[in-house]
This record gives structure tokens, sequence and C-alpha cells, in this order.
């Protein structure tokens, strides 16, 4: 059983300013740096990363590293990539869950680590002797789907592995880290305006009806409706009933 764990009032308000703090316009991709940068100071570590990562695909949509100073382009992404499917990376593909936070610690001890070709290859020659990773579900649109996970992955050289105190702040930070990513996104890619027969139509699928009585309600044919519906996911990029309400009558001007 976890002792009780301590949060200071600097945690505190760091945590009430991550979730408050208007961070302005985002950038193209990811996250505001500002946010990075208070991760970083909040949960100490020589290293944050924050990526899209697609592991059907092997590659990362977008990554974000702080300080940036310590971003390498020439990082061997074929080994990691090859050693992937062995480690705790792929706990949450392998597992299902993508709400638990992954501890290198909590998988292996220190020598077991050491003798992966995970840590030889792409963790020993950056000094990164401790890990830990938050995953948030991608949310809908394109950037859902099969092994899509956004990741913060949290690097430490050798010293103190990361606590409960780390491990406890970032579970209560999660959901306002995912709410800020939908943000963020809303903000770059705003729901285009739909006809006023297209939010009429996604007003009746909000409420759960199906395609026939919405046709009925509608005085249209059950193929229309598909048509019409057919017609907003692609305006809308998604590919579902649910993503299509959730990304219309999140943006006020769809």
């Amino acid at each position: 059983m976890k002792g009780r764990v301590a949060v200071s009032g600097r945690d505190l308000r760091v945590l009430a300013g991550i979730v408050r703090d208007d961070r302005g316009e985002p950038p193209a991709e990811g996250l505001a740096p500002s946010l990075l940068d208070d991760l970083l100071g909040l949960i100490r570590c020589d290293l944050l990363n924050f990526a899209g990562t697609d592991s059907c695909l092997e590659l990362d949509w977008f990554g974000q590293t702080r300080p940036i100073e310590a971003h390498d382009p020439e990082f061997d992404v074929a080994s990691f990539w090859r050693h992937y499917w062995d480690t705790p990376c792929s706990n949450p593909e392998r597992t299902g869950d993508v709400r638990s936070l992954v501890r290198i610690s909590d998988f292996y001890s220190a020598r077991q680590w050491h003798s992966t070709g995970m840590y030889q290859d792409c963790c020993r020659p950056y000094g990164n002797e401790h890990e830990l990773m938050v995953c948030l579900p991608a949310g809908p649109g394109w950037t859902s789907g099969p092994g899509r996970t956004l990741r913060l992955v949290f690097f430490r050289g050798p010293g103190p592995d990361f606590s409960d105190r780390d491990c406890d702040l970032l579970t209560v930070l999660r959901p306002h880290l995912r709410e800020a990513w939908l943000d963020a996104e809303r903000r770059r890619h705003p729901a285009p305006r739909l006809t006023a027969r297209q939010r009429e139509l996604l007003h009746l699928l909000a409420a759960g009806h199906t395609n026939t009585q919405i046709g009925r309600r509608l005085g249209i044919s059950e193929g229309t409706v598909r048509t019409h519906l057919e017609n907003i996911y692609r305006l809308l990029n998604v590919s579902s009933r649910t993503a299509a309400v959730t990304r219309a009558f999140a943006d006020p001007v769809a």
C-alpha cells in the first residue's frame, strides 16, 4: 500500500495554473510550450517528450521536446521501434490500458532494464535511467484510430526514480491535459460551418434517433439521411456518429 503523499503549496499553484491558464493560440502541433515547461517544473526531470504515436505505422506524427535543445535529430528511430514491442512502451497496445501511468521500474529492476536492447541502444547514449509515461486518448477525428495515442514521457538520469507523488500529480492532471489537447485541436482545426439541415440532423443524432427515425422526422428517405451523414463526416473529418456530434457541438460556429 502506498504511503501518504505530500503535495506542496507550490505543487498546488502549478496544478491550478495548468488547469486554469489560457495559453493563447496553440502551436502548429502539440501543446503550448509554456504548458510543457510548467510540467517540466512540476515533475522534476531532465527531458520531457510529448508525441503523437502511431504504433501500427511505427512513427510519431508529431513530437515536442522540452527543453528544446535536448532534441536530437539523429535519434535512432529504427532501434526504438525494433525494441518497442518487448518493452513497457507498448503496454497501452498490449493491454488496452491507456489510463495507467507506466514507470520502467514497475516492470524491471535496474539490472534487468540495463540488459534490454531499448536501454542499450536508445537510453544509455543519452544517460536516461528512469522513465515515466502518461498516455492520453487521441480524441475524435483523424488523430484517433488503432495504435494511435498521445504520450507524455518524462526522463531522468542517474539518481532517484519518479515517485508516487509524481504519479499522483500526473493522474490528477491527465484529464486536464487531454482537454488542453482537444482545445488546441479545436483552435487549429475549427469545425466548418454546417447547413441548418445538417445541424438539425446532428441534433436528432445526438438525441439517439436512428437513421429511420431521423428520416421520418425530417420527411426524407433513410438513404438521404445516410448521404447527409457521409457529407457531414467528410466535412468534420470524422468516421462515426459519436465523433461527428462531439466535433460539431464542441465548436460554437458549427
